[in-house]
């Protein structure tokens, strides 16, 4: 049964949790952030979801260091190649965007450049960064191996998202945060969580047959034996050459720029044993008023929305969103009504509670 929870409620649940697994108060502050961002957007594959598998029992196996280092080992006025020495990825993402912020502030643009990380929830978060500052965010990070190249059927791309956030003049900016994928692999993970099937054309498996088992998909494609497929899916027919070349663009920016980790380097599994996944990040800020006044530019970006939303409706639907639309309604509603629960989660913030002591006892 789903159980509902104040998003404030829960996101002071993760910030103790990341304390009590040896994060600092600081640092656990901007993970449990980054989380509840994604919850109350309604984007509930990198949410709460994620606390235990992805960050705690990866702190617990020794695969992400639960105190943060940063080292800048390159800076130009513009940019920056950071070394995040597998700590919080969320840490780092969101320095990063505070430096390339700064240096678009005082030159225009900024692009920072990250290896040695881990992940770091959803890339609109540190896009939206920038355009609560009244610019263009851009953000782009590779991942464990998990999309195959068209014509291919072994995962060796990330889900690589391209995010970008940009400010209009309307209550919510648009805001693209979208994997290169069909799917994330998060989202496999929901259906799994749901114990439901999956719909065909997602996934393929090294025989070249859709799978519609999450759980089979998930161990199948820690095994290479079985492949998210790119934007556009299965071939060429329906374009998906293009999603296999933009996760490509991800890699290439997460890992050639600052020199780190690639592809099957990835998959946090070296000689049987698990190892730190030594992520990449990339993200920019392009400062508007090195182009023209903000007012005008929010104003030019907001007609182009309101025109697209009041276009002509298909048959049978009487709305057309833009991006972020969705995601601002959602915030509405979770701010009254709470972030839903599912029983897997629920399971995992007790199992959370009884393995660290912590003082909570929620209403499942």
């Amino acid at each position: 049964m789903i159980k509902y929870v104040k998003a404030e409620i829960l996101e002071k649940f993760m910030k103790d949790a990341f304390i009590a697994c040896g994060v600092p108060e600081e640092d656990a502050k901007i993970c449990a952030n980054v989380l509840i961002a994604a919850d109350i957007r309604g984007i509930d594959s990198h949410g709460i979801g994620r606390l235990k598998p992805i960050y705690i029992d990866r702190i617990k196996v020794g695969q992400i260091n639960p105190t943060t280092k940063i080292d800048i080992i390159k800076e130009t006025p513009t940019t920056a190649v950071i070394d995040g020495n597998n700590g919080m990825g969320q840490v780092i993402a969101k320095k990063s965007m505070e430096i390339a912020i700064k240096k678009a502030k005082d030159y225009g643009m900024g692009m920072v450049a990250v290896r040695n990380s881990n992940h770091f929830g959803i890339a609109g978060y540190y896009a939206l960064m920038a355009s609560e500052n009244n610019m263009i965010g851009i953000t782009g990070t590779n991942a464990r191996p998990s999309i195959c190249p068209t014509f291919g059927v072994e995962n060796m791309l990330g889900t690589n998202p391209l995010t970008f956030a940009i400010p209009t003049d309307e209550e919510f900016p648009f805001f693209l945060d979208c994997a290169t994928s069909i799917i994330q692999r998060g989202k496999v993970e929901v259906y799994s969580r749901l114990k439901k099937k999956m719909p065909e054309g997602w996934v393929i498996g090294e025989d070249g047959k859709f799978k519609t088992d999450p759980d089979e998909v998930l161990e199948d494609m820690l095994k290479g034996k079985a492949s998210l497929l790119p934007l556009g899916g299965a071939g060429e027919e329906f374009a998906g050459y293009k999603g296999y070349g933009y996760a490509t663009v991800v890699e290439i920016l997460s890992a050639a720029l600052q020199q780190g980790a690639f592809l099957w380097a990835l998959s946090g599994i070296e000689n049987g044993k698990k190892v730190p996944y030594k992520i990449g990040h990339f993200f920019i800020a392009i400062n508007i008023e090195a182009f023209t006044e903000i007012e005008k530019f929010k104003k030019t970006t907001g007609d182009i929305l309101r025109s697209l939303r009041n276009s002509k409706k298909a048959p049978g639907y009487d709305r057309i969103y833009t991006a972020g639309e969705k995601e601002f309604i959602a915030m509405k509603e979770r701010e009254r009504n709470g972030i839903p629960l599912d029983e897997v989660e629920q399971e995992d913030i007790k199992t959370i509670i009884r393995e660290y002591n912590l003082n909570y006892n929620f209403d499942f």
